[in-house]
């Protein structure tokens, strides 16, 4: 099974490209997603809990991803301190439950996956593609995007500043996708491309 990975900025509409390629008939490895789970674990819940204090959980006893985050983004030196030990705890479960679900699409004979990683060089799921596509859009239209989901041009730049330089993701690319347009424009990008790779 070839797996792609995605790479863009933040907001760029990484998760649009995946889901476009899942319709083409990609398996979905949803790292974001796994680190949801993965926070709900009990024994993660009782780390971050010793960690960052029980301030980061929610109403319905559950760790709030943005509490979490305005600590683990916060600038030089305590975000980058603070990111690490969450990579550290978190990661390898992560990791586990990404193998997990590559060996069933493998079992289950699907052809191509796409891997969707929030921070996939750095992390350091890169390693796990066959191919890299980047997801390219201008800074001003990420902005409005990241204002959409409800976050603050500090929460933007923050999350952008912990991320490879876009220049970086874009010289590892095998292939870019133009996302600064309308979804129907990314779909016709998508299917030429899965069609060239899949037939």
């Amino acid at each position: 099974m070839q797996v792609i990975g995605l790479l863009g900025g933040v907001a760029s509409g990484k998760s649009l490209v995946a889901r476009l390629l899942v319709q083409q008939g990609a398996g979905l490895l949803d790292a974001d997603r796994a680190g949801h789970e993965v926070l709900r674990l009990p024994r993660i819940e009782a780390a971050a809990k010793e960690r960052w204090g029980k301030e980061i959980f929610g109403g319905d006893g559950r760790i709030d991803r943005a509490a979490l985050g305005r600590i683990v983004f916060a600038a030089p030196p305590e975000g980058p301190r603070e990111r690490t030990y969450l990579e550290q705890l978190t990661h390898p479960e992560i990791d586990r439950r990404l193998k997990r679900q590559s060996e069933a699409m493998v079992a289950s004979g699907i052809a191509a996956a796409v891997l969707d990683a929030p921070l996939l060089l750095e992390s350091g799921w890169d390693r796990l593609c066959e191919e890299l596509v980047f997801v390219d859009a201008p800074v001003d239209v990420r902005l409005a995007r990241a204002a959409a989901r409800g976050w603050g041009k500090e929460d933007f730049w923050a999350r952008e500043a912990v991320q490879e330089s876009l220049d970086r993701k874009r010289g590892r690319a095998d292939v870019i996708i133009d996302n600064s347009g309308s979804p129907e424009q990314t779909r016709a990008q998508i299917e030429h491309y899965w069609h060239s790779r899949f037939g």
